[in-house]
């Protein structure tokens, strides 16, 4: 897990629930920071976005931390990282 890519992830989820950043930690859970469901959806959607990925629902119902979105993302961008590596070819 990259520093950058945490760093980003957390960005992401202090913006989107107007939280300082400095309060989140990698080892964050959604409950500690009283992100609710509606909160989660609203994160996820931001990730999509910020990183041009897209989380499955079924994955997206599993993220309760902040660990999980970034190991998530990180799945998901190595693996489109050789389909967009074959596109450009």
């Amino acid at each position: 897990m990259s520093d950058e890519l945490t760093g980003r992830v957390i960005g992401v989820i202090a913006k989107t629930q107007r939280l300082d950043p400095s309060t989140i930690t990698p080892d964050s859970t959604f409950a500690e920071l009283k992100i609710d469901s509606l909160d989660g959806i609203n994160i996820l959607f931001a990730l999509e976005e910020e990183f041009k990925i897209s989380i499955p629902d079924d994955a997206a119902r599993q993220i309760t931390s902040v660990r999980q979105a970034v190991d998530g993302v990180a799945q998901l961008l190595a693996s489109e990282a050789p389909a967009a590596a074959e596109t450009a070819n």
